[in-house]
C-alpha cells in the first residue's frame, strides 16, 4: 500500500525552482531514503510534505487523503511527525518535558480542564506521561527522563529528538539527516534504532548524506538535483545508475 505520493510537486522562491515536478511515492511500512547533492532541494521538499511550506503546484496525498491544502498540525494529526536537520529541543527542559511538548496534540483538554482540574485532565496527563516513558525506552533514554536536554550528548539529543516525533504514534516519520556529527559507532546505534522503529510498523523516510547508511538502511531511495527527480530505485540500482554518478562526481568522472 502506498502511504505517501506526490503528484508534479513544486515550490518556487522567486525565480528559483527549489523542487521542480516532483512524482514520488513511498510504500507503508518501507524505509526510504532521498540522497543528493547540496541545494538539491531535500530539505525543501520534507517542508512541503509535512506542509511547512505550501507547494506552488502539485499534489500531496497522505494515508489516502489529499493533505495539499493542511496546514502542518493537521498533517501531523493525520500521523506524519519529524525531526530536523538542526536538532530542535528546549534545552533547559528536561527529556520526558521534551518528549511530552510531542504528545500534546494527542490532547483535548483546554484552559477550564486546568482551572478545576477535570478527570479529562488527570487522565490525559496519566496517558501522556506513560506515553512520554515508552517512547524515552524506544529510544533508549529511559535513565535520561530527568536529565536536561542540554547536558544529553549530541547522539542522545538525536535520539530524544526522534523520541518527540514517536510519542504522538505517527504512521510516518520523516527524519532530516539523523547521522550528521555523531561518529562510528554512535552511527551504528542509529541505524539499529531507526530499523527498530521500522520493524514496529513505522513508514521511514529519511534524507542523508552518509553514503553507505543510506545503502544499508533503504530498501528504495530517490535522487533529486537542482529540485528534479533524476533516479529511483534500488541500492544497488542508484549506486550505478550514470546520472548520479554524473550529480555527485561530474560528468567525467
Amino acid at each position: 500500500m502506498t502511504l505517501l505520493e506526490t503528484r508534479g510537486l513544486s515550490k518556487s522562491f522567486g525565480g528559483l525552482r527549489a523542487v521542480d515536478g516532483v512524482d514520488f511515492a513511498v510504500t507503508a511500512g518501507s524505509i526510504t531514503g532521498i540522497i543528493g547533492p547540496n541545494g538539491a532541494g531535500k530539505t525543501t521538499f520534507f517542508n512541503l510534505i509535512s506542509r511547512a511550506l505550501p507547494p506552488t503546484s502539485g499534489t500531496i496525498v497522505f494515508d489516502g487523503a489529499d493533505v495539499t491544502p493542511l496546514p502542518a498540525h493537521r498533517v501531523a494529526r493525520r500521523g506524519m511527525s519529524r525531526t530536523f536537520q538542526a536538532t530542535t529541543l528546549f534545552a533547559d527542559a528536561t527529556a520526558i518535558e521534551n518528549v511530552l511538548v510531542g504528545y500534546r496534540q494527542r490532547t483535548r483538554s483546554g484552559l477550564f480542564d486546568a482551572m478545576v482540574r477535570s478527570p479529562r485532565l488527570a487522565r490525559e496527563e496519566r496517558d501522556a506521561d506513560a506515553a512520554a516513558r515508552e517512547a524515552l525506552a524506544t529510544a533508549d533514554l529511559a535513565a535520561a527522563a530527568d536529565r536536561p536536554a542540554k547536558s544529553l550528548t549530541q547522539e542522545q539529543q538525536k535520539r530524544l529528538a526522534m523520541a518527540v516525533a514517536l510519542v504522538s504514534r505517527p504512521k510516518m516519520l520523516l527524519l532530516d539527516e539523523p547521522f550528521a556529527g555523531i561518529n562510528a559507532n554512535q552511527t551504528r546505534g542509529l541505524m539499529a534504532l531507526i530499523e527498530s522503529i521500522s520493524a514496529s510498523g513505522i513508514t521511514i523516510l529519511l534524507i542523508e548524506h552518509q553514503m553507505q547508511v543510506v545503502m544499508q538502511l533503504c530498501r528504495r531511495i530517490m535522487v533529486l538535483d537542482y529540485g528534479k527527480r533524476i533516479a529511483e530505485g534500488t541500492p544497488e540500482e542508484i549506486r550505478n545508475d550514470p546520472a548520479v554518478l554524473d550529480a555527485y562526481l561530474g560528468g567525467h568522472a
